[in-house]
Protein backbone atom coordinates (compact mmCIF):
# COMPACT_ATOMS: atom_id res chain seq x y z
CA UNK A 1 0.00 0.00 0.00
CA UNK A 2 1.29 3.36 -0.66
CA UNK A 3 0.79 6.31 1.71
CA UNK A 4 1.47 10.13 0.57
CA UNK A 5 1.68 13.00 2.79
CA UNK A 6 -0.13 15.80 3.17
CA UNK A 7 1.32 19.21 5.07
CA UNK A 8 -1.39 21.38 3.35
CA UNK A 9 -5.43 21.36 1.71
CA UNK A 10 -5.34 18.00 1.08
CA UNK A 11 -7.18 18.20 -1.45
CA UNK A 12 -5.55 20.62 -3.43
CA UNK A 13 -3.38 17.88 -5.00
CA UNK A 14 -5.51 16.11 -8.21
CA UNK A 15 -3.31 12.98 -7.83
CA UNK A 16 -5.34 12.59 -4.42
CA UNK A 17 -8.53 12.80 -5.33
CA UNK A 18 -8.68 11.25 -8.73
CA UNK A 19 -10.14 7.79 -7.77
CA UNK A 20 -13.13 9.17 -6.32
CA UNK A 21 -16.41 10.63 -7.35
CA UNK A 22 -17.21 13.21 -4.63
CA UNK A 23 -16.46 17.02 -5.10
CA UNK A 24 -16.33 20.38 -3.64
CA UNK A 25 -19.15 21.22 -1.10
CA UNK A 26 -20.37 24.00 0.84
CA UNK A 27 -20.38 21.78 4.07
CA UNK A 28 -18.37 18.51 3.56
CA UNK A 29 -19.14 15.76 5.89
CA UNK A 30 -16.31 14.06 7.60
CA UNK A 31 -16.54 10.15 8.88
CA UNK A 32 -13.76 10.57 11.43
CA UNK A 33 -12.88 7.25 12.83
CA UNK A 34 -11.12 5.95 16.04
CA UNK A 35 -8.42 3.42 15.23
CA UNK A 36 -8.80 -0.18 16.11
CA UNK A 37 -7.54 -1.65 19.30
CA UNK A 38 -3.49 -1.15 20.02
CA UNK A 39 -1.55 -3.85 20.86
CA UNK A 40 0.07 -1.51 24.03
CA UNK A 41 -0.77 1.79 25.20
CA UNK A 42 0.97 4.93 25.82
CA UNK A 43 2.70 3.75 28.76
CA UNK A 44 4.42 0.57 26.71
CA UNK A 45 5.09 1.35 22.96
CA UNK A 46 5.48 5.04 21.33
CA UNK A 47 3.79 3.36 18.40
CA UNK A 48 1.90 0.28 18.81
CA UNK A 49 0.04 -1.66 15.75
CA UNK A 50 -3.20 -3.15 15.87
CA UNK A 51 -3.95 -5.94 18.29
CA UNK A 52 -5.63 -8.85 16.81
CA UNK A 53 -8.87 -7.48 18.05
CA UNK A 54 -7.84 -4.26 16.55
CA UNK A 55 -7.56 -6.00 12.77
CA UNK A 56 -10.95 -7.37 13.25
CA UNK A 57 -12.68 -3.88 14.07
CA UNK A 58 -10.99 -2.25 11.11
CA UNK A 59 -12.42 -4.72 8.77
CA UNK A 60 -16.05 -4.46 10.83
CA UNK A 61 -15.94 -0.76 10.18
CA UNK A 62 -14.77 -1.12 6.71
CA UNK A 63 -17.99 -2.28 6.28
CA UNK A 64 -19.73 -0.18 7.89
CA UNK A 65 -18.47 2.93 6.04
CA UNK A 66 -18.88 1.33 2.69
CA UNK A 67 -22.56 0.58 3.73
CA UNK A 68 -23.05 4.00 4.93
CA UNK A 69 -21.40 6.03 2.36
CA UNK A 70 -22.45 3.96 -0.98
CA UNK A 71 -19.48 6.16 -2.89
CA UNK A 72 -15.44 5.81 -2.25
CA UNK A 73 -14.61 9.03 -0.84
CA UNK A 74 -10.88 10.38 -0.09
CA UNK A 75 -9.47 8.66 3.49
CA UNK A 76 -7.27 11.08 5.43
CA UNK A 77 -4.73 8.89 8.03
CA UNK A 78 -2.59 10.03 11.11
CA UNK A 79 0.58 8.99 10.72
CA UNK A 80 0.67 6.58 13.46
CA UNK A 81 0.31 2.39 13.08
CA UNK A 82 -2.16 1.82 14.47
CA UNK A 83 -4.70 4.25 12.37
CA UNK A 84 -2.70 2.99 9.17
CA UNK A 85 -3.33 -0.01 9.88
CA UNK A 86 -7.45 0.94 10.41
CA UNK A 87 -7.47 2.35 7.51
CA UNK A 88 -5.81 -0.59 5.21
CA UNK A 89 -9.32 -2.79 4.97
CA UNK A 90 -11.22 0.57 3.69
CA UNK A 91 -8.38 1.61 1.13
CA UNK A 92 -8.06 -1.92 0.41
CA UNK A 93 -11.77 -1.99 -0.94
CA UNK A 94 -11.95 1.26 -2.28
CA UNK A 95 -8.93 0.67 -4.33
CA UNK A 96 -7.26 4.32 -3.25
CA UNK A 97 -4.65 5.77 -1.25
CA UNK A 98 -4.79 6.93 2.07
CA UNK A 99 -3.36 10.68 2.65
CA UNK A 100 -1.29 11.14 5.72
CA UNK A 101 -2.37 13.99 7.57
CA UNK A 102 -0.02 14.85 10.51
CA UNK A 103 -2.86 16.97 11.97
CA UNK A 104 -5.05 14.56 13.31
CA UNK A 105 -2.90 12.40 15.11
CA UNK A 106 -2.62 12.40 18.55
CA UNK A 107 -2.16 14.39 21.45
CA UNK A 108 1.76 15.32 21.45
CA UNK A 109 3.65 14.83 24.61
CA UNK A 110 6.10 16.91 25.95
CA UNK A 111 7.88 13.61 27.90
CA UNK A 112 9.56 11.00 26.53
CA UNK A 113 9.88 8.19 29.25
CA UNK A 114 6.59 6.31 28.65
CA UNK A 115 5.42 5.57 32.15
CA UNK A 116 5.31 9.25 32.98
CA UNK A 117 3.83 10.08 29.36
CA UNK A 118 0.93 7.43 30.83
CA UNK A 119 0.55 9.65 33.90
CA UNK A 120 0.66 12.76 31.94
CA UNK A 121 -1.68 11.95 30.10
CA UNK A 122 -4.55 10.71 32.54
CA UNK A 123 -3.91 14.14 34.27
CA UNK A 124 -3.99 16.04 31.14
CA UNK A 125 -7.88 13.97 30.20
CA UNK A 126 -9.12 14.94 33.86
CA UNK A 127 -9.38 18.72 32.64
CA UNK A 128 -9.94 21.69 30.37
CA UNK A 129 -8.00 22.99 27.62
CA UNK A 130 -7.65 25.83 29.97
CA UNK A 131 -5.70 23.73 32.35
CA UNK A 132 -3.16 22.63 29.22
CA UNK A 133 -1.79 26.23 29.90
CA UNK A 134 -0.78 25.10 32.89
CA UNK A 135 3.15 24.22 33.49
CA UNK A 136 2.94 20.66 34.37
CA UNK A 137 0.51 20.05 31.14
CA UNK A 138 2.85 21.80 28.67
CA UNK A 139 6.06 21.18 29.43
CA UNK A 140 6.63 24.31 31.12
CA UNK A 141 5.89 26.06 27.84
CA UNK A 142 8.13 23.25 25.83
CA UNK A 143 4.58 22.13 24.36
CA UNK A 144 1.50 24.61 22.37
CA UNK A 145 -1.17 22.28 22.91
CA UNK A 146 -3.67 25.20 22.50
CA UNK A 147 -2.25 25.39 18.84
CA UNK A 148 -2.14 21.60 18.49
CA UNK A 149 -5.43 21.73 19.26
CA UNK A 150 -6.27 24.77 16.46
CA UNK A 151 -4.23 22.88 14.16
CA UNK A 152 -6.66 19.59 14.16
CA UNK A 153 -9.49 22.35 13.61
CA UNK A 154 -8.23 23.67 10.58
CA UNK A 155 -7.59 20.00 9.25
CA UNK A 156 -11.01 19.29 9.26
CA UNK A 157 -12.82 22.87 8.43
CA UNK A 158 -9.90 23.07 5.52
CA UNK A 159 -11.70 20.20 3.78
CA UNK A 160 -13.26 20.37 0.59
CA UNK A 161 -15.46 17.61 0.38
CA UNK A 162 -17.03 14.45 1.99
CA UNK A 163 -13.65 12.68 4.04
CA UNK A 164 -13.31 9.63 5.92
CA UNK A 165 -10.38 10.30 8.52
CA UNK A 166 -8.59 7.89 10.70
CA UNK A 167 -7.42 9.66 13.89
CA UNK A 168 -7.27 9.20 17.82
CA UNK A 169 -8.89 9.78 21.20
CA UNK A 170 -8.28 13.37 21.93
CA UNK A 171 -8.05 14.49 18.23
CA UNK A 172 -11.85 13.08 17.73
CA UNK A 173 -12.97 14.65 21.25
CA UNK A 174 -11.27 18.56 20.14
CA UNK A 175 -13.61 17.99 16.56
CA UNK A 176 -16.59 17.65 19.34
CA UNK A 177 -15.55 20.07 21.74
CA UNK A 178 -15.34 22.54 18.74
CA UNK A 179 -18.58 21.82 17.91
CA UNK A 180 -19.96 21.78 20.76
CA UNK A 181 -18.44 24.76 22.42
CA UNK A 182 -17.61 22.15 25.30
CA UNK A 183 -13.87 22.85 26.85
CA UNK A 184 -12.96 19.42 28.09
CA UNK A 185 -10.91 17.44 26.96
CA UNK A 186 -12.38 14.70 26.79
CA UNK A 187 -16.27 15.79 25.77
CA UNK A 188 -17.18 12.08 24.97
CA UNK A 189 -15.28 8.53 25.20
CA UNK A 190 -15.39 7.28 21.59
CA UNK A 191 -14.50 3.41 21.10
CA UNK A 192 -12.25 1.84 19.02
CA UNK A 193 -13.44 2.09 15.64
CA UNK A 194 -15.97 3.99 16.25
CA UNK A 195 -17.43 6.70 13.56
CA UNK A 196 -18.02 10.10 14.54
CA UNK A 197 -19.88 12.65 11.91
CA UNK A 198 -19.02 16.12 11.38
CA UNK A 199 -20.00 19.15 8.92
CA UNK A 200 -17.72 21.72 7.92
CA UNK A 201 -18.90 25.20 7.27
CA UNK A 202 -16.44 28.10 7.22
CA UNK A 203 -14.40 27.71 10.03
CA UNK A 204 -17.12 26.36 12.50
CA UNK A 205 -17.61 22.53 12.83
CA UNK A 206 -21.04 20.93 12.98
CA UNK A 207 -21.51 17.62 15.17
CA UNK A 208 -23.69 15.44 12.96
CA UNK A 209 -23.32 11.77 15.32
CA UNK A 210 -21.37 11.22 18.43
CA UNK A 211 -19.37 7.66 17.59
CA UNK A 212 -20.15 4.88 19.91
CA UNK A 213 -19.37 5.41 23.45
CA UNK A 214 -16.85 2.77 25.91
CA UNK A 215 -14.62 3.00 28.59
CA UNK A 216 -10.94 1.89 26.53
CA UNK A 217 -7.07 2.32 26.83
CA UNK A 218 -6.29 5.74 25.51
CA UNK A 219 -3.45 4.90 23.15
Amino acid sequence: MTIRLAFAPVLADKQASRHFVSGEKPMPTIYMIRHGEAAAGWDADTDPGLSEKGQTQAEAVAREIERRVGTRLPILSSPLRRCRETAMPLSKGWDCEPVIETRVAEVPSPIEELEARGIWLRRLMAGTWADARLPENNGNGALDLLAWRQSVIDALTGLRGDTVIFSHFIAINVAAGAALGDDRLVAFRPDNCSVTVLEASGATLKLVEKGREAETKVN
